[in-house]
């Protein structure tokens, strides 16, 4: 038997089989699993929205019923999806200042 039991026996892991992933996220908008719900009055709309539909690959249900409200804001989402913003790459220290001074980076804009 050993002196100190504890330090000689296997730790059990818990079990957890999906903790590093989400099931319940939500499907983007426009896909086959989430289609784009539009409603609208005239037939000559909803050939015109199909069209946008299939020149930018987003699966939607257009329906015309009069009656209803027209309904296209899930239109206005997938024309106004936000881009990611990119920046220009800092430069180096070593590099000549971006600000036309003829010194280096470090020595003019870089001090902080």
């Amino acid at each position: 038997m050993p002196k100190y039991p504890f330090k000689t026996r296997i730790a059990r892991v818990p079990q957890e089989p999906f903790r590093g992933f989400n099931h319940k996220r939500q499907k983007r908008l426009g896909t086959a699993a989430n289609p784009a719900i539009i409603n609208v009055h005239t037939d000559a709309r909803r050939d015109e929205l199909l069209a946008i539909c299939q020149e930018n690959d987003w699966h939607c249900q257009i329906s015309v019923n009069p009656d209803e409200q027209v309904n296209e804001q899930a239109l206005d989402v997938l024309k106004n999806y936000p881009t990611t913003t990119r920046f220009a790459p800092k430069p180096d220290r070593n590099e000549p200042c971006s600000c036309g001074s003829g010194k280096k980076y470090k020595k003019c804009c870089g001090l902080g």
